[in-house]
């Protein structure tokens, strides 16, 4: 099973189960305002009923959102125009939020549990909802969760929550990790496949990818032309060398999904990275579109050390700054390329080649 897919399986189980905690709190609180005679016994049926419809919803969400997109028909949908989507999931949320509800499967399952075969069915036509309720319920939840999630995939999860909750509204000063990538060999592929192929080309190695950044925990800052940029703060990125594994997971991404490619752009990309890190002004920009940036020359360096790369004849370059502040760097093969001459920089700099440790040499 490939680790993308395992991550998506873990998310699926964790959404569903703080779903399933959530739903308990509510029930809670539902089945005491219900059965004021029998609070115990109330709050024992709020909450399994609650648990129980919490997961179920919280199961077609993440289904929807984690597991459809690995499929064919998932993919097609996510190429379709914002409002398509937008529309889709929140007819597919808002219909099962409405089924959950109204087929009381839940509440049935809770009042077997707590009153017994006999008494359940008495206990569950005793509990009114009405359609308008439902309806209410389900429009309201749906629209909120539906334009959440979409604006997390435009704008990216942890963007997204920095934004909500004015995380960089003042800008500071903080260390982090950014990791540039570059694919080769983008230019002459553009001459030979026409824009509008270059262009799917480049979607595709992307969302290729994006699996890996997302399993090492790292955060796409932007998507400039034919390059991608990742960063992590110091705390998220030190750990087991993230940003080094993530490259090479990259690669083996797109390693994997070789075939495809030439089978449909007749071309295989390849991959060419620099790692750097220091501290950079990082602070929420902008008027009618905001933004989360970051200042500082650790950027500047690190583009310097991408265009390295081809001097050098190296796929992979780290500046000393940044593998100093990993842990677990010693799964990896480092050559000493020694001070280097940055086009642009006063001082040089020194450089290391990476690779995993079974590579053989740099």
């Amino acid at each position: 099973m490939r680790a993308g897919t395992q991550r998506r399986i873990k998310l699926f189980a964790g959404i569903t189960g703080l779903a399933a905690l959530a739903g308990v709190v509510f029930g809670v609180q539902f089945g005491w305002s219900t059965f004021p005679q029998a609070p115990i016994a109330g709050a024992i049926f709020g909450a399994v009923a609650g648990s129980i419809s919490g997961s179920l919803f919280a199961a077609t969400v993440a289904g929807v959102e984690l597991l459809l997109p690995a499929t064919r028909t998932g993919r097609r949908l996510e190429r379709a125009p914002f409002l398509v989507i937008l529309t889709v999931k929140f007819v597919l949320y808002a219909g099962a939020l409405m089924a959950i509800s109204a087929s009381a499967i839940h509440r049935w399952i809770a009042a077997y549990l707590v009153w017994g075969r006999d008494a359940a069915p008495a206990v569950v036509q005793s509990i009114h909802i009405s359609f308008e309720d439902l309806f209410v319920r389900g429009f309201l939840i749906s629209s909120v969760l539906s334009l959440l999630i979409q604006f997390s995939r435009m704008v990216g999860p942890t963007t997204l929550r920095d934004i909500l909750l004015s995380r960089y509204n003042r800008a500071r000063a903080e260390e982090r990790f950014f990791l540039f990538v570059d694919i080769v060999g983008s230019t002459p592929l553009a001459e030979k496949l026409g824009p509008a192929s270059v262009h799917a080309f480049l979607g595709r190695v992307f969302e290729t990818v994006s699996d890996s950044i997302d399993l090492h925990k790292g955060d796409v800052y932007q998507y400039v032309g034919d390059e991608v940029v990742v960063t992590w703060t110091l705390a998220q990125g030190c750990a087991e060398a993230r940003p080094i594994a993530c490259y090479h997971a990259m690669v083996q991404a797109l390693a994997a999904e070789s075939g495809a490619f030439r089978r449909e752009f007749g071309a295989v990309p390849a991959l060419r990275a620099a790692l750097h890190a220091g501290t950079v002004i990082t602070g929420e920009i902008g008027g009618s579109r905001r933004a989360i940036v970051f200042h500082g020359d650790v950027m500047n360096t690190t583009s310097r050390i991408e265009n390295a790369t081809r001097e050098l004849q190296q796929s992979f370059l780290i500046s000393e700054d940044a593998l100093q502040r990993l842990q677990g760097k010693e799964a990896y093969r480092l050559a000493d390329l020694g001070p280097q001459q940055l086009r642009g920089r006063a001082a040089p700099i020194r450089l290391y080649a990476v690779a995993p440790a079974s590579s053989g040499v740099v």
